[in-house]
């Protein structure tokens, strides 16, 4: 937004992106967070199922643990154990499945927002556009507004 240098009498300018506040408040941060929360949200519920019935055989075990016969009792822990083996497996899928589809939402926002950065870049001649590695850059550069303004419009609505 600003002409800041000059290399061999030509002016440059140079804009800033603030990516952490795109990330913030792009509203298709937002769509993807509630995308994955609805794709995830049964496999969450089977797996709060299978703790809270692990907890009732861990109670039932504390509880009437020195009623019950020996095999009886056996059976009941050797259960317990069983199921928390099977629910650490179904957690550590869960985590490596949730893991992977969070980051193809988020190529998919990056992909987005790099687009309109370049759009912007061109529509208004900047020589540069920087992000990551910025300790500061003034208001008068910073163009994450018009970013977050643009990815605010639906896409393919142009400027």
């Amino acid at each position: 937004m600003l002409p800041t240098n000059t290399i061999a009498g030509t002016e440059l300018k140079i804009g800033f992106v603030n990516s952490i506040k795109l990330m913030e408040t792009a509203p298709q941060v937002e769509a993807a967070n509630k995308r994955l929360e609805q794709e995830f949200a049964p496999r969450q519920r089977r797996l709060v199922s299978a703790r809270q019935e692990i907890k009732k055989l861990d109670e039932r075990l504390a509880k009437d643990g020195n009623i019950m016969g020996e095999t009886e009792s056996n059976n009941v822990a050797r259960d317990s154990r069983d199921k928390k083996r099977e629910l650490k497996r179904q957690e550590d899928e869960f985590r490596e499945d949730y893991n992977i589809r969070r980051n193809e939402e988020l190529e998919k926002l990056q992909k987005r927002i790099l687009e309109v950065i370049q759009a912007i870049a061109k529509e208004q001649n900047y020589d540069f556009i920087l992000s990551e590695g910025v300790v500061w850059a003034s208001g008068r550069v910073d163009i994450t507004d018009q970013v977050l303004q643009r990815l605010n419009q639906p896409a393919g609505s142009g400027r």
